[in-house]
């Protein structure tokens, strides 16, 4: 933890140094509508599966929206930096990359018609897609939401989307719900402007995933809903930004929080539901 922690702000305190250009109007992007960037984030107490996870890791983020196409996705190089002791990734063994991308395809202006009602300005055919290569299909994970989405107008100086999905797993490290229809998930994401800081610009951003319906529930230590909600601190410039990520979880992973386990390498107790924390230092390119 102690490294992780060091090798994050290691890249905070070497951005720092360059975030004055930043700040001068002149930026250059390789595009004018993908807005791409590469991360440096260090995480801590992550709980997406049975057992705590510190990481610091390479991430390619990237956003777009233009015409009929709306996007969020990222790529990571889990454990690039290093970690703890039980985490794995690109150098030791462990996946190479983990990806989840969100296109969303605008209803509206596919059909050329006005589909708003009341406070529901536009719809969307919705997707999250979610890929960890593994080194194997024990260690990998294959699944696609897909549904409806809308963006909302709140008479607020605020974004907000709502979207909805049925989910397909395919590979899931193993688990009994493979290859079938499993379950649904609602995500609600919001960005909320604060105020200049520091010659750069402080926002509030959150989004929450919430999981039901799953047939893993029926599994031993296993549950049938989950719950991840972030709540992200970020102080954009115009080419570097920063960022405090405080995530909580409940079920994480879709595990039971509280039994005993023991994968081989000696028993520990699943700590599923609770708090982790990301740290991002990242350049806009």
């Amino acid at each position: 933890m102690k490294k992780m922690m060091l090798a994050a702000g290691a890249a905070v305190a070497l951005s720092c140094s360059f975030s004055a250009n930043a700040a001068d109007g002149n930026s250059e992007y390789l595009s004018d509508w993908w807005h791409q960037s590469v991360n440096v984030v260090g995480s801590y107490h992550t709980r997406f599966g049975p057992q705590l996870r510190n990481d610091t890791y390479l991430e390619y983020e990237a956003f777009a929206k233009k015409d009929w196409f709306d996007f969020y996705g990222y790529i990571d190089a889990p454990r690039f930096f290093g970690g703890d002791g039980s985490s794995t990734g690109i150098w030791n063994h462990g996946s190479p990359l983990f990806m989840e991308i969100e296109p969303r395809f605008s209803i509206d202006k596919l059909s050329g018609l006005d589909l708003s009602v009341g406070p529901f300005k536009e719809w969307y055919f919705a997707n999250n897609y979610i890929y960890d290569m593994g080194r194997n299909s024990d260690n990998r994970q294959n699944t696609w939401y897909m549904g409806l989405g809308t963006d909302v107008e709140t008479g607020l100086p605020m974004s907000l989307s709502l979207n909805v999905y049925a989910k397909y797993q395919w590979e899931n490290y193993g688990a009994a719900n493979e290859d079938s229809w499993d379950g649904y998930r609602f995500k609600i994401k919001y960005f909320v402007p604060i105020t200049d800081l520091w010659g750069g610009k402080l926002s509030y951003i959150g989004f929450t995933n919430f999981d039901w319906g799953s047939d893993l529930g029926d599994e031993p230590n296993r549950t049938s809903n989950s719950i991840a909600s972030s709540h992200i601190l970020a102080l954009n410039y115009d080419h570097w930004h920063y960022s405090f990520v405080a995530r909580y979880f409940h079920n994480g992973g879709q595990w039971q929080d509280g039994p005993e386990m023991n994968f081989g390498k000696g028993d520990f107790r699943v700590r599923s539901t609770g708090w982790g924390y990301y740290l991002v230092a990242g350049y806009n390119f």
